[in-house]
């Protein structure tokens, strides 16, 4: 069988590729060479890129057999996410791969703001001696300001409070717990540009961040405090910015990003209380290792069918491990309530209950889905599009949890309407220590089975003889049962069993023995998870 494709578009670092392994057959192309990027991606499962490739939607739809764009970075902005998850097309990123040397990065442009280290080192490298022109202030018990109090921003929290400082932050969505667990006091955005002597910014660029400092803002600050942006172009409005640096409104800034890269015409450079560098946030050897490994294992994932936690068209997020192993459950209950519907579904509940109903369990609902369409859509079904067939087909999904379980640790169950009004349930749950998949659940209908590859659920009138009946058809046809359980909820009404057998039964034997036990329900259900 032929090797799935992963697309090198730019240079990685050789840990990318090996990280791979050899389940892959890796491919290069020059990504930036748009007509070779379109031939290239024609028959390519998996592409890696970093910021030069441009994943449009055009570039996607080349992609015919696309199922992974895999950024070794943290920015977005050269893919089409829109496009991607309409497509089917998981984005994976790695978004914590460059957070220590951002981090770095920043408190090296406070650093060199604080003492002019760009500006003296140029100076004494042309032979002049300037010692007074270049003095500088203390960190020591000055106010560092933190705009955005992410991984990064609590990384810089920590490296400055080495140097003796006092650590203020604004971001709307941090609690005062965790601000006083890093030793922050938080403020609001005003207060903070008020009492700053340095300020950093570490927000993602959206429509509301962008300008988010402007002529207003740093009309607050300072004239002694400086200004760091090492997160995104445009957070800053560069015009208020020259104009406020220009007429000494401020002390200085450090930019590492701009609006417009590289920033040739940009009349920041000619200003000599500014340093700058070119976009080194996630420059160093390590950050660019860790990034072409962190997407390299989510290829790997995301090729393997598995849920990838650094997807960003994916619901969720980390998983926590107690809720992992009921991916893989959850994804086959969803198979089974798929199986035994009489029609289209129009509404899906996928229920949780028990000690992990109180971590993120979001990951429960999109391997519920995942499992519903995987036997009943042409497509291939992927954690991305799972949402995006049940919102096509009108079907109303939701997730419930409750902390209480009576009778199992875990309880999850996928439950649901068909258009035929027909109401339907499959519950199951992990047992032992060595976590058995089991369906305790269907329809109402309290059973115990292990769940296997093959599967057949009847529903019939209880009466005396009917096991024998389909155990003879089964046993003519050479199908071994390999175990069968029976519920009902009183003597001569409705029965359902529940069998596993060892090989596939094809639908006539099926339909000879529907009409052998006048059977209301019989359906063999292939797991193929």
């Amino acid at each position: 069988m032929a090797k799935p494709i992963v697309l090198i578009a730019e240079e990685l670092s050789p840990a990318t590729v090996e990280a791979l392994g050899p389940d892959f057959e890796v491919r290069t192309v020059d990504g930036t060479d748009r007509a070779a990027l379109l031939t290239a991606l024609a028959d390519a499962s998996a592409v890696l890129i970093r910021s030069a490739t441009q994943m449009d939607a055009e570039a996607i739809a080349a992609g015919t057999q696309l199922k992974v764009i895999a950024r070794a970075g943290v920015g977005l902005d050269n893919v089409d996410v829109k496009s991607a998850t309409t497509a089917g097309v998981m984005v994976v990123n790695a978004p914590t791969s460059n957070i220590i040397s951002a981090a770095e990065l920043t408190v090296g442009h406070i650093l060199s703001l604080a003492r002019h280290i760009p500006a003296a080192s140029s100076a004494l490298a042309q032979g002049q001696w300037k010692r007074s022109k270049y003095t500088g202030t203390e960190l020591y018990e000055k106010t560092i300001g933190i705009i955005g109090l992410g991984r990064i921003g609590a990384l810089i929290t920590a490296r400055m409070q080495a140097f003796g400082t006092n650590v203020v932050a604004y971001d709307p969505y941090v609690t005062a717990a965790r601000a006083q667990q890093l030793g922050v006091t938080l403020l609001s955005l005003d207060e903070l540009l008020a009492q700053s002597d340095f300020i950093t910014i570490h927000m993602p660029k959206t429509a509301e961040t962008t300008g988010m400092i402007s002529t207003e803002q740093l009309g607050l600050m300072k004239p002694t405090a400086y200004i760091v942006n090492v997160a995104r172009g445009g957070l800053i409005d560069e015009d208020a910015l020259y104009a406020a640096l220009k007429s000494g409104r401020i002390a200085g800034a450090g930019l590492d990003v701009f609006v417009s890269e590289p920033p040739t015409d940009s009349p920041l450079l000619a200003l000599e209380n500014v340093i700058v560098t070119p976009h080194l946030g996630a420059s160093t050897d390590e950050a660019q290792e860790k990034a072409g490994v962190s997407v390299a294992k989510s290829v790997r994932l995301a090729l393997g069918g598995e849920l990838v936690p650094d997807a960003v068209n994916v619901a969720g997020g980390v998983i926590d491990p107690t809720v992992r192993p009921g991916i893989p459950l959850m994804e086959k209950l969803g198979q089974v309530f798929a199986g035994i519907a009489d029609g289209p579904i129009t509404s899906v509940d996928v229920e949780v209950r028990g000690e992990i109903a109180e971590l993120d369990v979001s990951v429960l609902k999109l391997s519920a889905l995942k499992g519903i369409f995987s036997n009943t859509v042409s497509e291939s079904v992927s954690y991305v599009n799972a949402p995006l067939f049940a919102e096509q087909r009108g079907i109303a999904v939701r997730l419930t949890t409750e902390a209480e379980s009576d009778e199992y640790r875990n309880l999850l169950t996928v439950r649901g309407t068909t258009s035929e009004g027909t109401q339907l349930s499959v519950s199951g749950t992990l047992t032992g220590t060595k976590q058995i998949e089991k369906i305790v659940e269907i329809n109402g209908y309290d059973v115990e089975v292990p769940i296997a590859k093959h599967l057949i659920v009847m529903v019939y009138t209880d009466r005396p003889g009917i096991v024998a009946i389909y155990g003879k058809e089964f046993g003519d046809a050479s199908i071994n049962i390999a175990g069968m359980q029976i519920a009902r909820r009183n003597a001569g009404g409705q029965a359902l069993s529940v069998l596993t057998v060892d090989s596939p039964v094809d639908d006539a034997l099926l339909e000879k023995v529907r009409v052998a036990i006048d059977a209301d329900l019989l359906r063999e259900i292939d797991i193929t998870v």
